[in-house]
């Protein structure tokens, strides 16, 4: 299936867009011509989270860059009255929104990689904080304030950014347990939107080159992980396929990856690799 490439006149938001993969997806939503509302905490001028590169501004000006509209707007997803705002302003500026692409997630910041598989009850409550409250939280309030206007207009594509390996375990059981929530949250919305013409899609990247991944394995030494890693970009590409899609309804309350869906619709990625979906390996 070939993609439709110009989302021209589509009103898109993209959450926890200062850079990983939410500036990937803004990025590829720009580049096929949409208008892209760009919500983060990391503004030009100020601290960013954890003092990595990137902010909402930085991202916004790319999509305009690649040919699209970007807007920055400054959102703490952990606030509602915050992202209540966010909706008001998209709703009064363009009358529409199309996508909503929920990425924010809170739950890799401070946190000690090298005790990722640590058992439960030795990780901090802090990571179940950012998992849930900054992530699963955060699409669902979201979704709560972009579904009306969606209703009203009788379309419109949520895309819950998620990870997947069908049965497998996740290595961590606060992320097990968030990513499972965000899965079953796609399906329960789509239970109530499908009928409305509101598709709503989990979609599984693989094992992305983000800012965070690229430093850990910089420091450790470990050049390899750019052969086997993919770029934000290629999530990006697969939320234009999804929103190009006029099938899309078909795949509302599934569980998507990422390279299954470059097979499908024929999108590389950035350096023209079509990369197969992530899987766990073997556990015990």
């Amino acid at each position: 299936m070939q993609i439709i490439k110009s989302l021209k006149d589509k009103i898109a938001v993209v959450t926890g867009a200062s850079r990983g993969a939410g500036r990937g997806i803004a990025l590829a939503l720009g580049e096929a011509g949409a208008t892209v509302y760009v919500t983060g905490r990391s503004v030009r001028g100020a601290a960013t989270t954890e003092n990595l590169p990137g902010t909402i501004e930085e991202t916004a000006e790319s999509v305009t860059a690649r040919g699209g509209t970007g807007i920055a707007v400054h959102c703490d997803h952990r606030v509602d009255s915050d992202v209540e705002g966010l909706f008001a302003r998209v709703e009064h500026e363009r009358k529409q929104i199309d996508v909503l692409v929920n990425n924010a997630w809170g739950g890799y910041e401070h946190h000690d990689f090298r005790k990722f598989g640590a058992p439960f009850h030795e990780q901090p409550l802090r990571h179940w904080d950012g998992m849930f409250t900054a992530g699963v939280r955060a699409a669902l309030v979201a979704s709560h304030f972009a579904v009306p206007l969606m209703l009203r207009q009788k379309h419109g594509l949520i895309v819950n950014i998620t990870a997947w390996d069908r049965d497998k375990f996740l290595v961590n059981v606060f992320y097990d347990l968030a990513k499972a929530a965000i899965n079953r949250m796609t399906y329960g919305m789509a239970r109530e939107l499908t009928a409305h013409n509101i598709a709503v899609v989990a979609l599984a990247p693989g094992f992305m080159r983000t800012e965070r991944v690229a430093a850990a394995f910089e420091a450790a030494g470990n050049k390899d992980y750019l052969n086997f890693t993919e770029s934000p970009e290629y999530a990006g590409r697969a939320v234009v396929a999804l929103a190009s899609d006029p099938n899309v309804l078909e795949k509302s309350g599934k569980v998507v990856a990422v390279g299954d869906l470059a097979e499908e619709y024929g999108f590389t990625d950035v350096d023209g690799r079509r990369i197969p979906p992530f899987r766990m390996p073997d556990q015990p």
